[in-house]
């Protein structure tokens, strides 16, 4: 999950990027498999530092 303002997601994608490598996985992002992401926060009334999105990868076993 990310939190803060949709433009520090790139950090959050990186730390996620580590993690898959370090336990031998990649992104498997195809035309058919996109990332997705899930907003939890109502952007209109939540404070940007405050907002939540789910952010959902696509993976497999390196």
């Amino acid at each position: 999950m990310h939190q803060g303002p949709f433009d520090d997601e790139p950090k959050t994608i990186a730390l996620m990027q580590e993690f898959l490598t370090e336990n031998g996985y990649v992104t498997d992002l195809t035309d058919e498999r996109r990332h997705h992401e899930i907003y939890l926060s109502d952007a209109r009334r939540v404070a940007p530092d405050k907002w939540k999105t789910v952010i959902r990868l696509p993976i497999k076993k390196q």
